[in-house]
């Protein structure tokens, strides 16, 4: 540790143990003594000013560090854009031509950086004296330091400030040449749960020379590494939660255009990216006409992209698909042909290139429930989503009259026609329902992720994956196999990486239908006779 840096450590306790007295304001020898002279004539200068409590400090210490104080032969001036001011007394001055830059070197401007911080430990507001602890943490400490953290920790109120205030100090701890002192800061840090005391103690470790000591602290990194890995763990499972709720957004709809009406449709993907440019253009829209509700523009996106994937795939439905029920290997390759036709009419549209779908301010952030776990909002809101839409096509297939008809199409399509079901009208809402949940599944996938041509493409393989493990029309079985997967997978990336991981949920999957072929939920009645 410097020179300076013990000076300051020193001057500023004596200010801060003073208990008593009523704190003097900087004289003008105290100012000129800070502000000009020899850099250790300085330091001491500013020691001494702190030691006497001098009321200008802290305002005199932050003029310096802006390089805002200039000396003249009788005064040293503060200047504050248009407005001069005596340094000592703070009375309005003017400047002459002749006064000078007070000039800082690295050692000088380290010294007030350092005293500055020193002093914010102690202020009143919480957002103050955490950059304070954030700066007295870059800057490094030295062990002289240790009574200006006690008393700092024994006044402080705030949990957060205080966990890391105590981090600072077995930090100074780490380094003393006291071996009871590197004792004391190994079982402190063993009790700590902040990410970075790990690489603080991988540090020490490599450089402590004392035996005992060394096995002190591979036991804190132990017992950090151990405790860390649980918020890791808890980690994992959420992403896997979010991925495999964005699953089971886009498995939705083919649960619907596969499960009941049995059509391979290759163009789900991009009926996805019909949804999630929907979101863009809603969010353009907010921006040029209402930039002051521009938090809200998601609320309209919703069925935006609901509608506009349900009428591009209502289209698809009555030029196309219409013609090709009970076909599967040919609307295989029309609707592969359709996702060609819909790629290339989005890049004429928008471009190649990505575009930019920013989350509203409530989006943004999220809630950190350990010192190595964050939850996004955007994330939670997604699995919340997906479980209101989810709530929402279960509600609609049991409980209303074109859920009854399309499950009644699905069983027996001549019977239900006899009865006087329009089963052409029908197999149009059916595929445009499948379509607009694609739709809602893109304007989700917008708020975690890039949107492009291409964004179909990273999910519609792992959507028929989830279709077929659950079972082929089965809603419970989808939410299953989608949640089931994303957990699956992202616990087998942490493990073997993205490639391999992609690679084992596929093996396993082919193993368990060729175990199981009729997936998680086996269809019932006449649909499983079929």
């Amino acid at each position: 540790m410097t020179i300076q840096r013990l000076l300051v450590a020193a001057g500023v306790w004596l200010l801060l143990c003073l208990s008593s007295g009523q704190a003097q304001a900087l004289t003008p020898d105290q100012a000129r003594a800070i502000a000009a002279g020899e850099t250790d004539a300085r330091i001491a200068a500013l020691n001494a000013a702190a030691a006497d409590g001098a009321a200008g400090l802290p305002a005199f210490v932050q003029a310096l560090l802006d390089d805002a104080v200039k000396l003249t032969p009788k005064q040293v001036l503060v200047v504050d854009g248009a407005q001069v001011i005596d340094a000592a007394s703070g009375q309005p001055a003017t400047l002459p031509e002749d006064a000078e830059d007070v000039l800082n070197n690295n050692r000088m401007r380290g010294a007030l950086q350092a005293a500055q911080a020193a002093l914010q430990l102690f202020a009143s507001d919480l957002a103050t004296r955490r950059a304070a602890v954030a700066e007295l943490a870059k800057q490094g400490l030295d062990e002289s330091q240790l009574p200006l953290l006690d008393k700092a920790l024994a006044g402080e109120a705030d949990a957060d400030v205080k966990a890391r205030l105590a981090q600072l100090r077995a930090g100074l701890l780490l380094t003393s040449p006291d071996k009871a002192k590197r004792l004391e800061a190994a079982r402190l840090l063993a009790a700590g749960s902040e990410p970075a005391i790990k690489s603080l103690l991988l540090e020490r470790i490599a450089a402590e020379g004392d035996v005992e000591v060394k096995s002190a602290l591979s036991q804190a990194l132990s017992a950090l590494e151990t405790r860390l890995a649980w918020g890791e763990r808890a980690g994992l499972i959420f992403t896997g939660l979010s991925l495999g709720s964005i699953l089971l957004l886009v498995a939705l709809g083919l649960a619907i255009t596969y499960g009941l009406m049995g059509v391979i449709n290759m163009a789900h993907g991009e009926l996805m990216m019909v949804g999630a440019y929907a979101t863009y253009v809603v969010q353009n829209l907010f921006k040029a006409y209402l930039p002051g509700a521009f938090d809200y523009y998601v609320l309209l996106a919703i069925p935006a992209s609901f509608m506009a994937a349900a009428l591009v795939g209502a289209a698809l439905e009555r030029s196309v698909i219409r013609w090709l029920y009970g076909r599967p290997l040919e609307t295989l390759l029309a609707t592969w042909g359709i996702s060609l036709v819909l790629m290339q009419a989005v890049r004429s549209l928008f471009g190649a290139q990505n575009v930019p779908v920013e989350n509203p301010a409530w989006l943004s952030g999220g809630i950190q429930v350990l010192p190595n776990l964050v939850l996004p909002y955007n994330r939670l809101a997604i699995i919340v989503f997906a479980m209101l839409v989810l709530a929402g096509v279960a509600l609609l297939i049991a409980r209303t009259r074109l859920g009854l008809f399309v499950r009644g199409v699905t069983q027996n399509r001549r019977m239900a026609s006899c009865m006087g079901v329009n089963t052409a009208r029908i197999d149009t809402y059916a595929f445009s329902l499948g379509a607009g949940i694609a739709g809602l599944a893109g304007c989700a996938l917008s708020q975690v992720g890039n949107v492009g041509p291409d964004l179909g493409q990273s999910y519609i393989v792992d959507s028929f994956m989830v279709v077929v493990l659950g079972g082929v029309g089965q809603l419970a079985g989808t939410v299953y196999a989608g949640l089931g997967l994303g957990i699956l997978n992202k616990l087998l990336e942490g493990w073997q990486g993205a490639v391999l991981a992609k690679i084992m949920v596929l093996v396993f999957i082919v193993v368990f239908i060729q175990k199981r072929p009729q997936g998680l939920f086996a269809m019932k009645g006449r649909s499983a006779e079929a």
